[in-house]
């Protein structure tokens, strides 16, 4: 499979601090079978202000580290956009932004309240040409407290990437629960580690003894086609 939501560029966020970091996680993703890997640094203006630039840099300083090393897989990167005033900014002067397969977009919000500019957002980026995928939908309380929410983001376009460890009731049960529901309505479009550290990648060995993870996997995932 290809993961396509990961924190594995060093010191660019609250992910990996060291390559050899990065070593390790990537060597277990290879263990459990994953031949590609789309890693998403954090992109938010009031912590992690990653550009285009800084991040593509410390790609190619990752992929040479593993050359060096014998280590051989596929490894891009795209970001993770926090919904905030510094992404509309770009979308409005038509910056642009980083992206994986089919200009999918991976961005995410507040946990706790929908934002009030989300319709706004969603508009304008699909205007732009983009295709919004929303990062773990299961983890957002408004959407755990009303689906209908949920259905509304994908009437207007959105895809949703689930986190795999979320099947594991890392998160919370309500989380797990939310997940749960969101596979039952087969409304889970892309499967992501969103690993940040190798606890979450050896939570994908656990998520595999998890009903509602294997009915996930028998979803027609984008991840198949990436």
């Amino acid at each position: 499979m290809i993961d396509l939501h990961s924190h594995l560029l060093p010191g660019l966020d609250d992910g990996v601090r060291s390559f050899e970091q990065a070593e390790e996680i990537i060597n277990r993703f290879m263990a459990l079978g994953y031949y590609k890997l789309i890693t998403t640094p954090h992109v938010m203006s009031d912590a992690y202000r990653n550009t285009s630039e800084t991040i593509l840099g410390k790609l190619e300083e990752l992929r040479a580290y593993l050359v060096e090393r014998d280590i051989h897989i596929r490894i891009e990167a795209a970001a993770e956009y926090y919904l905030d005033e510094e992404l509309f900014r770009k979308l409005e002067q038509a910056e642009p932004l980083l992206t994986f397969g089919d200009k999918y977009l991976l961005f995410e919000t507040n946990f706790l309240t929908e934002p009030l500019n989300m319709k706004e957002f969603i508009f304008l980026a699909t205007t732009r040409g983009y295709k919004p995928v929303l990062a773990h939908p299961e983890r957002y309380l408004y959407l755990q407290q009303d689906l209908s929410k949920a259905q509304d983001l994908l009437d207007r376009g959105v895809l949703f990437q689930a986190n795999i460890s979320s099947f594991t009731g890392y998160y919370s049960k309500q989380v797990q629960s939310t997940v749960n529901k969101l596979v039952e309505k087969r409304v889970v479009h892309m499967l992501g580690s969103d690993c940040h550290h190798i606890h979450h990648a050896n939570l994908i060995s656990e998520a595999l003894s998890m009903k509602y993870f294997r009915k996930a996997l028998s979803l027609p995932l984008l991840n198949k086609s990436l």
